[in-house]
């Protein structure tokens, strides 16, 4: 019964390891200490949202790097550990790049193997961040981009909503021409980019405009959709962590909250309707804990149920996120409701997340066709 406790269906173990349990002690330390919540709070109402030298930091604990390989100076090992940094920067809703370039932009360059093994390295010893050049809010089965197009080796087009692209030095570019579709490295020196005003202060976006920019060809045909499907699976496992440590961000500081705050002469946490919404909230996010469990193990084992568990995890956790997020705002009443109080960045986060790389009803509708259902 023990091993049926903590292995999924897929053969995933759901519980964390030593080595994930001093990673994630490790990274929520240097958060604590670099990126409390006042000074996120700061940052957002600036011009340079993007935290850079927190970036620096977590690149000497090897977080820009953990599934890039040890000969490239990565960690080398897999995005289930990578979903445990997840979790963290979402419980403590960061401004760094990790979405963008150490998951989307590093899986993408991954799948192409030996061909861009120059810039990953330079991505795992964090000297440089990159982008994926796709709009946040495309899904793992979304048909591949045909916004951008290549003559001659020179890219044009627009490409509207991407992550983490402002502060990027490098773009991964899907584009297409009459042969297929293909996929590029171009320097964000040879880009328009401008800031979008998007519901979460602490991920920004931008919109992308090529003129005729020089490209370096990466790969064509079913290695660009390849690459980029995998890329989105895994960006949309590790959301899903991310979504998660927003989630428990939210229960364990509301019931925090719930112990000190006193009405009626006692602590409102005492009152059984709050005790109920609490207990229920905590059925939620450990059901959500399982699923990212699960999601991340199936990226990392390489399982052919990779996509499905992504969408599962996508699908309810999500919603998990926004339902915590917003229990947040309301039960810690009117202070929950103040610019001061970071509840709103979480419940920012939690409700951008919900549609970026696919909303939970997309998911679910991949879902349906993966295991042969009608949709409707």
């Amino acid at each position: 019964m023990e091993g049926l406790a903590k292995v999924s269906e897929t053969g995933v173990d759901l519980l964390y390891s030593e080595v994930e349990d001093d990673l994630r002690a490790s990274v929520r330390a240097l958060l604590a200490d670099k990126s409390p919540a006042a000074s996120v709070l700061a940052r957002v109402e600036t011009d340079q949202v993007t935290d850079t030298a927190l970036w620096k930091e977590l690149a000497e604990l090897g977080v820009t790097g953990l599934p890039i390989p040890e000969e490239l100076g990565g960690a080398g090992v897999t995005l289930r550990e990578a979903s445990v940094v997840a979790e963290e920067l979402g419980r403590a809703v960061s401004p760094v790049p990790f979405l963008g370039s150490a998951v989307l932009a590093t899986s993408a360059l991954l799948a192409l193997g030996d061909t861009a093994a120059e810039t990953l390295g330079s991505l795992a010893a964090g000297e440089t961040t990159a982008a994926l050049a796709i709009p946040l809010a495309t899904p793992p089965d979304a048909a591949f981009p045909s916004s951008v197009r290549a003559v001659r080796g020179a890219l044009t087009g627009t490409v509207t909503g991407v992550v983490d692209a402002l502060t990027a030095d490098t773009l991964l570019v899907p584009a297409v021409r009459a042969e297929g579709p293909e996929l590029y490295l171009v320097s964000t020196a040879d880009v328009d980019r401008s800031a979008v005003v998007s519901l979460d202060l602490t991920r920004p976006l931008a919109d992308l405009e090529l003129t005729a920019a020089p490209a370096r060809l990466l790969a064509s045909g079913a290695d660009a959709e390849q690459a980029l499907r995998s890329a989105l699976i895994a960006g949309a496992t590790l959301l899903s962590a991310e979504q998660l440590g927003v989630a428990e961000w939210a229960l364990e500081t509301t019931v925090e909250y719930l112990k000190t705050r006193n009405q009626f002469g006692r602590p409102v946490g005492a009152f059984q309707a709050l005790k109920h919404r609490l207990a229920d909230l905590w059925v939620v996010v450990s059901q959500a804990r399982a699923l990212v469990r699960n999601a991340a193990g199936s990226v990392a084992l390489g399982h052919e149920d990779a996509e499905l568990n992504a969408s599962l995890a996508q699908a309810f956790v999500s919603g998990a996120a926004v339902k915590a997020t917003e229990e947040a705002v309301q039960l810690h009443g009117g202070i929950g409701f103040t610019w001061e109080h970071p509840a709103h960045l979480y419940l920012k986060r939690a409700k951008s997340d919900a549609i970026a790389l696919g909303t939970a009803d997309r998911h679910r509708r991949a879902l349906a066709r993966l295991v042969d259902l009608p949709v409707q």
